[in-house]
C-alpha cells in the first residue's frame, strides 16, 4: 500500500476551459468558474484535462490557465494540470516539469497512443520530480489505454479511470494499491462505496453538490446525476458549456 498521502480525497472537477468569441482562451472566466466550484465544495480542480479541451491547448495556454486558477482558489484546494495529449513532437515530460515549476499539485497524464506504457510514465515521473503523476486510463480518447498487467508495476502516484466500467474498477482496486479516482459520474456512488480515493468529474461543472453527495453514498443524488451525466456523455464539452451558458451566461465557444 502507498505510504504517501493522496493529493486529495473526495470529488474534484474536470474543469472546462472558456474561450472568447475569437477562440482565444479566457483565463479570467475559467478561473472565476473554478472559484465558484471551490465555494460549492469541490476538493480539487483539474485544469486542461479532456473536459478542458486539452488536445486543443498549447503548452503555454495550459500553464496560463494553471496560474490563473491557482490564484483564484484558496491555497488549500489542489490544482492539477493535464500534461498529456499534446501535439505530436511536443514533450509531455517537458510540460510536466513546467507544471511542477508553476506549482501544480499533480500532473494528470493521459496514456500514450503507442509505445511502452511503463517507460512513458517512468519518463514523465522523472521529469515531475517530487510532484505526483496521475496516470489516466480512457481508451475511448487514447487507445489502447493502460492494461491491468501494466498497472501492477506502473511508477505513478495514482490512477484516474473514466471508463465507468465497474468490472475494470474492481480489477484495478485488486492490483493497484495506490489512490484510485473515478472519472465517470454514473459510477460515483459505487466508487465511493468501494473505498476509491475520489472522483474527477466533468459533471461537477454543473452539479458539484450532487456529485459530492453521490460519492458519499447518497443513492438519490446518484440517480439525480443521470441527467447531468447524459449532457456530458451525449453532447460532450459543448453540451456542458451550453448548459453553463443557460445558467450563468458564459461562453459556449469550443475549439
Amino acid at each position: 500500500m502507498s505510504t504517501e498521502p493522496p493529493v486529495f480525497t473526495g470529488v474534484a472537477v474536470a474543469l472546462v476551459t472558456f474561450f472568447d468569441e475569437h477562440g482565444h482562451i479566457d483565463a479570467g472566466a475559467t478561473a472565476s468558474h473554478a472559484a465558484h466550484l471551490a465555494e460549492r465544495g469541490v476538493r480539487a480542480l483539474v485544469v486542461a484535462g479532456t473536459t478542458g479541451e486539452a488536445s486543443h491547448l498549447s503548452m503555454k495556454e495550459r500553464l496560463q490557465l494553471l496560474d490563473a486558477v491557482k490564484k483564484a482558489v484558496p491555497s488549500k484546494i489542489p490544482v492539477l494540470l493535464g500534461t498529456g495529449d499534446l501535439a505530436p513532437g511536443v514533450s509531455v515530460p517537458d510540460l510536466t516539469r513546467r507544471a511542477a515549476e508553476h506549482g501544480a499539485a499533480a500532473a494528470l497524464v493521459l496514456s500514450p497512443h503507442k509505445g511502452d506504457v511503463g517507460e512513458f510514465y517512468a519518463e514523465v515521473a522523472m521529469a515531475a520530480g517530487k510532484m505526483p503523476v496521475f496516470a489516466y486510463h480512457w481508451p475511448k480518447v487514447s487507445s489502447p489505454g493502460i492494461s491491468i498487467e501494466d498497472l501492477k508495476s506502473l511508477k505513478v502516484a495514482a490512477i484516474k479511470d473514466s471508463t465507468g466500467d465497474t468490472e475494470r474498477m474492481l480489477e484495478t482496486l485488486a492490483v493497484f494499491k495506490k489512490p484510485f479516482y473515478a472519472g465517470n459520474a454514473s459510477v460515483a456512488a459505487y466508487a465511493g462505496m468501494l473505498g476509491c480515493t475520489g472522483a474527477i468529474l466533468a459533471a461537477a461543472n454543473l452539479a458539484p453538490e450532487r456529485c459530492i453527495d453521490a460519492f458519499a453514498g447518497d443513492i438519490t443524488a446518484q440517480k439525480d446525476l443521470l441527467s447531468v451525466h447524459k449532457i456530458a456523455s451525449t453532447y460532450g464539452v459543448k453540451g456542458i458549456k451550453e448548459e453553463l451558458a443557460r445558467r450563468f451566461g458564459t461562453s459556449t465557444v469550443c475549439r
